[in-house]
């Protein structure tokens, strides 16, 4: 007779859907799928870091994608924890718009030393995959212009994710507080074991070699910079995750 499954945590994710993001005010959301964009914040972000120079924000509404785009660093989802750590108790997510992270020094030079992904941004972007906007998907464009050379280094490259890190919190304390029973998707994960059966596991490489590469994992907020721990600090040694680690955020590339 075969062993009972056993249940080792859940994670629920609770989806809200934007229909439609505009410039406002003030940076917010809505449960019935509003969300306005404001470049209100962007002084005091450019202010607080000594490696940015600048930073732009543009909303690019679904089909708008055939313009220019610096390097893309990240796509990155608003979402946040209600209840629990990253891989168990309840996330809220919103869908329908994705933020971009990009990034140039004040002399042209991109990001990425190489690999780069600069140009028009309906060629640079694949959509509709795992972790890339829908083709009806809004975009808030987080722009970075950083200080000579400093989009090369590392600290450069942090201080860029961290501004669009403390720019999108704005939107998850907001997200946080939604009552779940209004949400427009549910979706619910458990991390199980099977006694007997056979054990898969994963192998994820993940960039740690320095300079502006580097991975954060576990921090404070699903896909989030505040609170993680970088693999260069942690000796570039293998860290055990669980499926819903990895499905709620738990990994976060800092490139």
């Amino acid at each position: 007779m075969a062993e009972k499954e056993i249940n080792l945590r859940r994670l629920v994710i609770k989806a809200f859907h934007m229909t439609d993001v505009e410039w406002g005010d003030e940076n917010n959301i809505t449960t019935d799928g509003h969300m306005t964009v404001s470049k209100g914040m962007l002084e005091q972000l450019t202010a607080e870091d000594d490696c940015i120079e600048k930073i732009d924000i543009q909303i690019i509404k679904p089909g708008d994608h055939d313009r220019w785009t610096n390097t893309i660093m990240d796509i990155v989802p608003i979402s946040t924890k209600v209840l629990g750590k990253c891989g168990d108790g309840i996330t809220h997510t919103v869908t329908g718009v994705y933020v971009m992270l990009t990034g140039v020094d004040v002399n042209g030079k991109q990001t990425h030393e190489f690999g780069s992904s600069e140009g028009n941004l309906k060629e640079k972007l694949v959509l509709g995959r795992a972790g890339t906007p829908d083709e009806n998907d809004y975009i808030i464009s987080f722009d970075v212009t950083f200080e000579a050379a400093m989009g090369q280094e590392r600290k450069g490259a942090f201080q860029g994710h961290a501004a669009c890190d403390d720019f999108i919190q704005v939107y998850r304390d907001i997200l946080k507080k939604f009552n779940g029973n209004k949400c427009t998707e549910r979706h619910e994960y458990h991390d199980t074991v099977r006694p007997g059966q056979k054990r898969v596991l994963i192998i994820r490489q993940v960039a740690g070699q320095g300079a502006m590469y580097d991975t954060h994992l576990f921090p404070n907020e699903p896909s989030g910079v505040e609170g993680g721990k970088s693999i260069i600090e942690m000796g570039n040694m293998p860290v055990m995750l669980t499926p819903n680690e990895y499905r709620d955020g738990i990994i976060r590339s800092m490139q």
